[in-house]
């Protein structure tokens, strides 16, 4: 076996040519160091003198690689107090384009955290709570500009789910246990664990959300007014037209409203580019135009009558919306029974681990679609996270976290800083504290559609049904081709895709979440327990010598060592020890014990039979954790496998041509 050779030769630095240098000493270069393969076997290639890899290496002098180093890392405080690290170059320009931003977002999410509240079976003013406290915490904390904290559909329907027919302390009681464990992973590092929640199974709870999201809002936008699941029969003959008059009404001017943004001219010219410019305007703000002008109407029809003539459901009144700082409700009386933190904890079960989970999933999310340079502080993101919920709970808030919709409202308004999060903040502070007493003149089926139109093109997109319905064809294309594609290219997460959304549509969407997590987990231990191996027979292009070639197509760790194993055993079987055996190593993950105890039972088997076992892409420091065994080689090259499978010849063994 032949091992590398050091050689040393000069680099001549860029600052000067070689007349200078000379002049300069007799060390006038820098030393770099590379390994010649082509050397003598007694030359032996160790840990001392370079890697622990065959590969080309290359030992740069410090002067030379201190000019590569990577940039300093800031100071731990500017990194957590993320807002230090920007506002010392905040400008007038920075400055105006997030005052739009935040205006823009404002007129988003009033109306989208009045309709989560709803959702969540909570009054409006606890959702604009969770809007104010989401959007000024972030600003401080946050590093991701495009990032909107506050009330959003999977973070309602999970409200509802753990808190409904409870208390409202008990909420907000819920935002301070999920801030405190997202806190908590914030850190200690744990957003690893996110990464065991496949795609499949985040988009199959996701579209599971949102088909619950539909299903809870028909009765409203309807105006059916039954408690629980009326029978279809019953169903029907309780539609209210007046209520389903106004919540269709809604839906159709909702979604004509979202494709003013999708109009294109013909001509780009001023003129057009400024009209599309108002149009755009106009179609990020139909959540609010349709609760405004909803309200407006019957805020007429009550001046000029009474509320008890209007012939929609109302939203409730709110009788104080002004946000007070207070601790969170540890302890509380409700209803003639006196509830204390534990009580409080048996309540909310599994939601205290469930809530906080798919909040930070969400939410990393979002954040790695808008991150720049692909360097997200994930874990900054879950202490962001987490201190929004925890300041929340002080302000009677619900369960918070990043939104897609307005975080792609908030790119496309082309905010800066996440300063635009202040604006927003004092624009919902404002309506808390000049709109609440018209809170109560927000139909419901107004809010329903808000709801239902938000959540459906997420269905579509998820879901993916080859379906077109006649009404809306014009404005919902809905396809099944992710769905298809997942079938024709991985049928296991197909099954989990399945398995997962219809266990939270039937119950609920934390057992759903739960399922995909642990046939996601299933499958990565069977992975890791049965390697996928390709065993052929191969002949060397320049000997024509043919030799067994074992490879492995994915890592193996010692879970894997049996199956490689049988996988050796059966190849030796298969050829009747007639070939030497050829073991890629590149695959092997944390070499132990057990790989070494499989690799020589293994070579002791090939050893009573007269069959060369040459091991290929092992490292050095590998291959010395290894006895010497009389029928095992090492090789890197192709040169050194040639090598190998001559000397085997010539040891007596019979010629390849006669044993086929």
């Amino acid at each position: 076996m032949r091992w590398p050779r050091k050689h040393t030769f000069g680099l001549w630095s860029r600052a000067q040519n070689r007349n200078n240098a000379v002049a300069q000493g007799p060390n006038p270069y820098t030393v770099s160091t590379i390994y010649d393969p082509n050397c003598e076997e007694k030359e032996r290639y160790t840990a001392q003198n370079g890697d622990d890899f065959y590969s080309q290496a290359q030992t740069i002098d410090l002067d030379v690689a201190s000019k590569y180093t990577k940039p300093k890392e800031a100071h731990w405080l500017l990194r957590r107090i993320y807002f230090l690290s920007w506002i010392r170059s905040y400008d007038r320009e920075r400055a105006f384009a997030d005052l739009i931003a935040g205006i823009t977002l404002g007129l988003t999410i009033i109306p989208q955290s009045i309709a989560y509240a709803a959702l969540a079976g909570l009054s409006s003013e606890y959702g604009l709570y969770s809007a104010f406290i989401g959007s000024i915490i972030y600003v401080f904390f946050g590093t991701i500009p495009q990032v909107s904290i506050g009330p959003t559909s999977l973070m309602a329907i999970l409200t509802l789910q753990f808190c409904a027919d409870k208390p409202v302390q008990v909420v907000i009681v819920l935002a301070f246990l999920a801030g405190l464990v997202e806190l908590a992973m914030g850190v200690f590092q744990l957003g690893f664990i996110v990464s065991f929640i496949p795609a499949p199974v985040t988009k199959a709870f996701t579209s599971g959300t949102a088909l619950i999201v539909v299903f809870a809002q028909i009765k409203n936008l309807l105006g059916v007014r039954l408690k629980g699941f009326p029978s279809i029969g019953d169903f029907f003959t309780n539609i209210h037209p007046s209520d389903a008059a106004m919540g269709i009404s809604c839906m159709i001017m909702l979604l004509s409203l979202r494709m003013l943004s999708q109009v294109k001219f013909k001509q780009d010219t001023e003129v057009t580019r400024r009209l599309k410019k108002i149009l755009w305007y106009i179609s990020i703000s139909r959540n609010a135009l349709v609760v405004f002008f909803t309200g407006l109407l019957v805020f007429i029809w009550v001046k000029k009558s009474s509320m008890e003539a209007v012939p929609f459901a109302l939203s409730s009144k709110v009788a104080s919306a002004m946000p007070t700082i207070k601790l969170p409700p540890f302890a509380f009386e409700y209803q003639n029974r006196t509830y204390v933190f534990t009580d409080i904890l048996h309540e909310l079960g599994s939601g205290i681990v469930v809530v906080p989970i798919v909040a930070v999933l969400a939410n990393v999310a979002i954040a790695k679609a808008f991150v720049k340079d692909g360097n997200l502080d994930a874990s900054q993101e879950m202490l962001t996270l987490g201190l929004c919920n925890i300041a929340g709970s002080f302000f009677s808030a619900m369960p918070t976290c990043g939104a897609f919709t307005r975080s792609a409202v908030s790119q496309a308004s082309g905010v800066r800083t996440p300063m635009a999060g202040i604006y927003t903040g004092l624009i919902v502070l404002s309506a808390l504290s000049i709109l609440t007493p018209y809170f109560q003149y927000i139909p419901k089926a107004s809010l329903s559609a808000v709801l239902i139109a938000a959540v459906i093109f997420m269905v579509g997109t998820l879901i993916c049904l080859s379906y077109q319905f006649d009404l809306l064809s014009h404005f919902l294309q809905i396809d099944l081709a992710p769905v298809k594609e997942l079938w024709q290219t991985n049928k296991k997460d197909f099954f989990s895709w399945v398995g997962s959304f219809i266990i939270c549509l039937v119950a609920g969407v934390e057992l759903g979440l739960l399922f995909g997590i642990v046939v996601s987990m299933i499958f990565i231990l069977l992975r890791l327990g049965n390697p996928k191996i390709e065993v052929s027979l191969k002949q060397h292009d320049s000997t024509g010598k043919y030799y067994v070639h074992v490879v492995p197509q994915s890592d193996v760790y010692y879970t894997g060592v049996d199956t490689l194993r049988s996988e050796l055993r059966s190849a030796c079987s298969l050829y009747q020890n007639d070939f030497p055996v050829v073991l890629d190593c590149s695959r092997f993950m944390q070499f132990d014990a057990t790989f070494i105890e499989m690799l020589i039972a293994v070579a002791k088997e090939m050893a009573a039979n007269d069959v060369l076992l040459i091991l290929q892409n092992m490292s050095l420091k590998v291959q010395q954790m290894l006895p010497v065994v009389s029928n095992v080689r090492f090789c890197q090259e192709d040169s050194q496998l040639e090598s190998h499978l001559q000397t085997e010849r010539e040891n007596g063994s019979a010629p390849t041509e006669e044993k086929l």
